[in-house]
């Protein structure tokens, strides 16, 4: 097959799901194009039968804003023309969803589209006033409709009136392979330099991670445990993270490295991941982390419970429950024994429900069963 995706390039969750699977893809023998405003952050080198269409992007004086909408739409129409593309798969609801249909709306032969919802292009973007009509819209004229989790499905079912029998769940996934435990983790004598505990996050920073108040946890962790926190990422909640930290004292154990294409060398030298989301519609930095056999300690929050197992392969708590959380870690900390078994379950949980050689099948039986129809 001749597969278009589109994602958001950046930093995030849903261009990583929509790269790798790409790869995945094209590594299966399909011929994958993809299609946006800058390359995806993690497809980087060559990679047999992967290409990438850069969508052209020009400012005029009569446009005050950026028309990426039409641009991508017009990009997508020239990549389906040229390339004779079997399938468009989307990656967000909002615009790629709508710039598809506007490329097949001008073909007269268009390939059916599939569209991915990954969070908060109907959590939040979606159901603004001014785009939920649009929203609908767009994800009632795609052919075919997945989600990440079952509480996305049902967020979407809820929220747009989407009949429930449209959509279909396929959870995010993780390569096992490049995501694994490491025996020897160079990495944790720069940031444990005097073998501290090292605890982890990875995210855009958005207000919906709670970073300041994963900032609390931290310091009431490290009030009972030598600790470190190692911050990969950025967003605009950076700065008060920051402020947070020196607040209470604890900016000298606290790492923030930024942006980082490659986390899979960075969390195999945590001992714990911390995710203190008040919404998650997946938790895909979650689900590397279990993959490197690092246990979770997060809030119990949208589709996460879907992915870390209580009392099993992490610990999870009610949102804004700081104290909580802080036990939870300090219960895996202390007891070594507790913590491999932990960690053991994490890997575990990774390989037999959520490997990347699982779950592509999955999204080969959709674009096939469409194209039969």
């Amino acid at each position: 097959m001749k597969i278009g995706i589109t994602c958001y390039p950046t930093y995030g969750g849903s261009g990583a799901v929509a790269t790798e699977l790409g790869l995945g893809l094209a590594a299966r023998g399909h011929e994958v194009h993809f299609i946006s405003y800058a390359q995806p952050f993690r497809l980087s080198g060559f990679h047999e039968r992967v290409y990438f269409h850069e969508v052209e992007l020009e400012r005029y004086p009569l446009f005050e804003t950026s028309h990426y909408t039409l641009a991508l739409a017009a990009a997508i129409h020239d990549t389906a023309v040229s390339e004779g593309l079997d399938i468009v798969h989307v990656h967000y609801a909002i615009p790629h969803a709508t710039s598809a249909w506007i490329a097949g709306e001008m073909l007269d032969d268009a390939p059916p589209l599939v569209t991915t919802l990954h969070g908060t292009d109907v959590t939040l973007v979606g159901l603004h006033p001014s785009f939920k009509a649009i929203t609908r819209f767009s994800i009632l004229r795609s052919q075919r409709i997945t989600a990440v989790s079952r509480f996305l499905k049902e967020v979407t079912v809820r929220d747009f009136d989407i009949p429930g029998e449209r959509i279909e769940v396929i959870p995010n996934f993780v390569d096992t392979k490049l995501f694994r435990p490491r025996k020897q983790v160079a990495h944790r004598r720069i940031f444990a330099p005097a073998g501290e505990k090292i605890l982890m996050h990875v995210s855009n920073f958005r207000p919906v991670k709670r970073v300041p108040e994963l900032i609390e946890v931290f310091a009431g962790i490290r009030g009972q445990v030598p600790a470190r926190l190692v911050l990969v990422g950025d967003g605009p909640d950076r700065p008060r993270a920051a402020a947070r930290a020196r607040e209470l004292g604890v900016q000298g154990d606290v790492v923030f490295l930024g942006k980082h294409a490659s986390v899979e060398e960075l969390l195999p030298c945590a001992d714990l991941f911390l995710m203190t989301s008040d919404s998650e519609s997946f938790g895909l930095a979650a689900l590397e982390a279990l993959s490197c056999g690092v246990p979770v300690v997060g809030y119990r929050a949208g589709g996460l419970p879907e992915v870390v197992t209580h009392g099993e392969n992490g610990l999870l708590v009610p949102v804004g429950r700081v104290e909580e959380a802080v036990g939870a870690a300090d219960c895996l900390l202390r007891d070594e024994g507790v913590w491999r078994r932990f960690s053991e379950a994490a890997r575990r949980a990774a390989l037999e429900r959520f490997c990347i050689s699982g779950i592509l099948p999955s999204y080969e039986g959709l674009y096939r069963a469409q194209l039969e129809q």
